[in-house]
C-alpha cells in the first residue's frame, strides 16, 4: 500500500495472447500503461507519477462530452490502432507532467521565494 513501504510485484495486463488480432494494431495497449502506473505506486513509491499515467489515460479514453479526447481501440467501440492510443497516453502525459512541473515551481516560488530551493 502507498505509505507503508515498497513492495516487489510483477505488473501488467493478465489475458491470452490474441493470436488472432496479433499484427493488426488494434491490441488495447491501456493494460500494459496501466500496469506501469501500479509499479511506479506500489514498487518505486512514486505516486504522483503514477496518478499523472492515470490521469493521462483517463484523458485519452473520457468521452469528449466531458473534456476527453474520446481515442480508442475497438474493443472499446473506437477506431483508433494501437499506436494511436499509445502515442495519445504518451502525449497526454507529457503535457501533464510538464503542467504538475510547472504547477510545483509555482507553488516553491510562492512559499519559499525561490524555485529550486526544496
Amino acid at each position: 500500500m502507498p505509505g507503508e513501504g515498497k513492495c516487489n510485484g510483477i505488473y501488467g495486463p493478465v489475458h491470452g495472447s490474441a493470436p488472432d488480432i496479433a499484427g493488426k494494431g488494434i491490441v488495447n495497449p491501456v493494460g500494459q500503461i496501466a500496469g506501469l502506473a501500479t509499479l511506479l505506486r506500489y514498487s518505486l513509491g512514486l505516486l504522483q507519477e503514477a496518478s499523472a499515467i492515470e490521469h493521462a489515460v483517463a484523458q485519452v479514453l473520457d468521452s469528449k462530452d466531458v473534456g476527453g479526447l474520446e481515442i480508442r481501440t475497438p474493443d472499446l467501440g473506437g477506431n483508433a490502432t494501437t499506436s494511436d492510443v499509445g502515442d495519445a497516453c504518451l502525449s497526454s502525459f507529457a503535457l501533464n507532467l510538464a503542467l504538475l512541473r510547472a504547477l510545483l515551481a509555482d507553488t516553491r516560488r510562492i512559499v519559499f521565494g525561490s524555485a529550486s530551493a526544496l
